[in-house]
């Protein structure tokens, strides 16, 4: 199932980390929008591009939220990635290529546990590139309870977008 289309109006709810926050439309301030006291404020005359703001917004925070996460990680799988980068990969979470990992900016908006989920997956296609028995058994090896995580993202996937 997914969401419904976000409207860029007062008390309409955003995601990050798992945890939901109101909006709150402001005249003025430095940014279009930022995270402040428990609120994501947005600038009144960013809203018709609100869109566009919150997905920069979760690229730029989220970056190094997980590059961190890929850090605490890289080590248990043996993998070290050349680089980390949040952005758009339409309907996928993470990928690799070129020794680098790249992750959905909607992953920014799920649970920690599952963000960790999704990256100890991308460091281990570091190391195997199919979703091999041998591919699944690195997973399970760094994050045993793995197949509840991914059958978490499975079934609530859908529910994280703008």
């Amino acid at each position: 199932t997914s969401a419904p289309k976000k409207q860029y109006v007062a008390g309409e709810g955003f995601r990050y980390l798992g945890r939901g926050y109101r909006l709150l439309l402001v005249d003025e301030q430095d940014v279009p929008v930022k995270l402040e006291q428990g609120r994501f404020k947005m600038r009144r005359s960013a809203a018709d591009h609100g869109r566009d703001h919150m997905v920069r917004w979760y690229s730029e925070h989220g970056q190094p939220w997980v590059a961190k996460r890929v850090a605490s990680f890289q080590h248990r799988v043996g993998a070290e990635p050349t680089a980390v980068s949040v952005q758009d990969l339409g309907y996928r979470w993470g990928s690799c290529g070129k020794g680098g990992l790249f992750f959905h900016w909607r992953t920014v908006l799920l649970p920690p546990p599952i963000i960790q989920y999704v990256v100890v997956h991308e460091l281990v296609h570091l190391l195997e590139a199919h979703h091999t028995p041998a591919f699944w058994a690195r997973v399970e090896r760094v994050m045993p309870d793995f197949a509840s995580r991914k059958q978490w993202l499975k079934e609530q996937a859908g529910a994280f977008d703008l």
